[in-house]
């Protein structure tokens, strides 16, 4: 995948007023975070946005050009409008080439588990690690493939393959992906032994009051 770049002008007005009248152009208010503190406003045209932003991670990192000046960043958050889902205002924070930097990196399950296919039901706890290393070492996600996986087995976070010069931050043991066996046959019976135990309980009061009867025969012919 080609490295995005989205095209970006310095945003003079500020406040939501102003944020407002800069949504009704058809483009979105953000701002480019710097590393040591620094922030840029600007806004960028929606339509491009939307179009290039799809399937974008949080550890892509994607180019933003402001007025020719181009900036490393990552999508860092995304304000949407909870009526319709347009995006209000986008938070992009710069890297530095050179600079250690730590991102969480989104974890791709695939394969069809063989624990799966032998009735299993497969378990995804976790979805992403965290990492660190240069930004030109940085995955954009990694694959899981988990199509070996039996029943009862399971994939940790140490047994990723990450690239050279990416260090692991996550804990090691984390389970990604398991394999368990359903325990569907024990309800149906659990269900059965219940109903025979109602159907036995039943009886028990019926027994009772037929040899009740017959004493209860003799007693009233003693009574005559």
């Amino acid at each position: 995948m080609s490295q995005v770049t989205f095209s970006a002008r310095d945003r003079a007005g500020k406040g939501s007023a102003a944020a407002r009248k800069i949504r009704k152009t058809g483009r979105i208010p953000a701002v480019l975070y710097g590393r040591k503190g620094s922030s840029i406003t600007i806004d960028l045209d929606a339509h491009e946005f939307m179009t290039s932003v799809k399937g974008i991670s949080e550890s892509t990192i994607v180019k933003v050009d402001i007025n020719g000046n181009v900036h490393e960043a990552f999508v860092k958050a995304t304000q949407r409008d909870i009526t319709d889902g347009a995006i209000l205002h986008i938070d992009f924070y710069e890297i530095e080439g050179n600079a250690l930097l730590r991102a969480r990196v989104s974890l791709r399950i695939q394969g069809n588990p063989i624990g799966v296919r032998e009735g299993g039901i497969l378990e995804n706890p976790l979805h992403d690690i965290e990492v660190e290393c240069l930004p030109k070492d940085l995955p954009e996600r990694l694959d899981v493939d988990v199509s070996g996986l039996k029943a009862n087995q399971a994939i940790h976070v140490r047994d990723l393959v990450l690239g050279d010069g990416v260090k692991l931050i996550s804990n090691p043991d984390q389970v990604i992906a398991l394999v368990k066996f359903a325990k569907a046959e024990a309800a149906p019976a659990a269900e059965e032994a219940a109903a025979e135990g109602a159907v036995e309980g039943t009886a028990a009061p019926a027994a009772g009051a037929a040899a009740a009867a017959p004493a209860a025969d003799k007693k009233a012919e003693k009574e005559k």
